[in-house]
């Protein structure tokens, strides 16, 4: 029998992890997005990023002459020198993941990822922060998370009630279009954002310089820093990372100033000691991450929507508490509130003292205007189910009163009493957050706004629940 001789099978050649592509994918996605948001709603930027004596100092007179007048957006010089760093660091992480020895090519991957961050979210937000500081309170920044926040935080230091008085004599009234200026009357947020920020608030007063998103900068900063505890694969750890740091649509509110990060920041802190504890069995862990839990819902209610979830994955290491069925969950009760109530103390003491000053006020500021009653309610705005009632015109303006709770329960109440279910079976953080994102999500399209921030929130959670669950297998 003749003998055949078998061809070599050539060794495949590499590709980059999808890590990489994922790098590039974000970083594109961000760098357009908020160019596209600077040339829309910022029409002198070349000329104050030029006439900053910092920002248009970063040039000489002949490099902004050979850049000309007409350029890419976001049409001036700094910001494009930006983008180039940032997309130069994307395109070097897809060479340096080919290379050898992994250890430093794990090493460059963190510095390139680094790198990017800063120049497409980091610097870009010190850009408008300093260019605010130039063109006045009012401009390049967000009404409610920054202008409003430092207003608050100036209440609170006069000992004024920020819940009561109206935003008519603060910058509030120069920003926005004048038919939808009701947040002029209503802070809709919850208090340990004031009260956190009112030390950094007291220490830029001291210097001459103070800009809310410094404490949202320096928050997702340790976020971003702790956030790869959560998994333990080091592409999940990078992705994680990118995924909070470049999401598209949150890193443009970073930028400008919503305050979505702030609560994203106290629920990664929470979820970071939670997963602490179950590595380390220490208690205090368990603990650290019971407060945390508790000052985030003190931040904003859309850490609410958590509570169900967190309750069960708080008894992660006693699973015969949850116990079996829907009478298990009720026997749980007991034992989920006697490990949670911490949260609820820090809450109420945080939240109480503003309840106990004004019920009223503070109700007609976070629930009321939300809900739209009242002459200065909230409009009916965003991208959800909403439109399909202005469209069909059940309502006769943007301020006319449709019962969205209604719609809220009736897509919401089915999801929680499953979501519920599935987390008692399945009581893992991943499903935790993807049943906080989902439940989250349906609620929001069925309110009477769905802002586009809250996509970028949720699309956190949906990308960290993906994440820590896939890294399990």
């Amino acid at each position: 029998m003749a003998r055949t001789r078998s061809t070599p099978i050539k060794p495949a050649v590499g590709l980059p992890g999808w890590d990489a592509l994922l790098l590039l994918l974000l970083t594109l996605a961000l760098v357009r997005i908020d160019s596209l948001a600077e040339a829309a709603v910022l029409p002198t930027l070349r000329q104050d990023v030029l006439r900053h004596p910092l920002l248009g100092g970063l040039l000489s007179p002949a490099g902004i002459s050979a850049m000309g007048e007409r350029s890419p957006w976001p049409g001036e010089p700094v910001g494009l020198l930006l983008i180039a760093l940032a997309i130069g660091c994307a395109f070097a992480y897809l060479l340096v993941d080919l290379a050898r020895p992994a250890f430093w090519r794990s090493r460059a991957k963190w510095i390139l990822l680094t790198c990017v961050l800063a120049t497409v979210l980091f610097l870009p937000t010190l850009k408008l922060v300093l260019l605010r500081q130039q063109s006045g309170p009012a401009s390049y920044t967000h009404d409610g998370g920054v202008i409003q926040t430092e207003a608050t935080i100036d209440f609170l230091l006069q000992g004024r009630n920020p819940y009561i008085e109206d935003y008519t004599q603060t910058p509030m009234a120069e920003w926005g279009f004048d038919e939808y200026r009701t947040a002029l009357y209503h802070y809709p947020y919850l208090p340990w954002t004031f009260i956190f920020s009112a030390p950094f608030y007291l220490l830029g007063q001291a210097v001459g310089f103070y800009d809310q998103r410094l404490v949202y900068l320096l928050l997702l900063a340790i976020a971003l820093a702790l956030a790869p505890r959560l998994v333990r694969s080091e592409q999940a750890k990078l992705a994680a990372v990118m995924l909070l740091g470049l999401n598209p649509l949150m890193g443009l509110d970073v930028i400008f100033g919503q305050n979505d990060s702030f609560v994203l920041a106290w629920m990664i802190f929470s979820l970071v000691a939670w997963t602490e504890w179950r590595k380390r069995g220490d208690n205090r862990w368990r603990l650290a991450s019971v407060l945390l839990f508790g000052l985030a819902c003190a931040s904003k209610p859309t850490a609410w929507f958590f509570a169900p979830f967190y309750g069960l994955l708080i008894l992660a290491d006693r699973p015969e508490l949850a116990g079996k069925g829907w009478s298990g969950i009720v026997r749980a009760v007991p034992s989920i509130l006697g490990r949670v109530w911490p949260a609820l103390l820090v809450f109420g003491l945080l939240v109480g003292p503003y309840l106990v000053w004004d019920a009223g006020a503070f109700y007609d500021d976070v629930w009321r205007w939300s809900s739209g009653q009242g002459e200065t309610g909230y409009q009916i705005w965003g991208w959800g189910a909403s439109n399909f009632v202005l469209a069909l015109g059940l309502v006769a303006d943007r301020f006319g009163q449709w019962p969205f709770w209604l719609l809220e329960v009736l897509l919401a109440l089915p999801l929680l009493l499953w979501f519920v279910r599935r987390q008692q079976q399945h009581n893992r953080p991943g499903l935790a957050l993807w049943h906080y994102a989902v439940l989250l999500a349906f609620f929001f399209y069925g309110s009477r706004f769905l802002n586009e921030n809250y996509l970028g929130y949720l699309l956190a959670f949906f990308a960290l629940g993906y994440l820590i669950e896939k890294d399990q297998d």
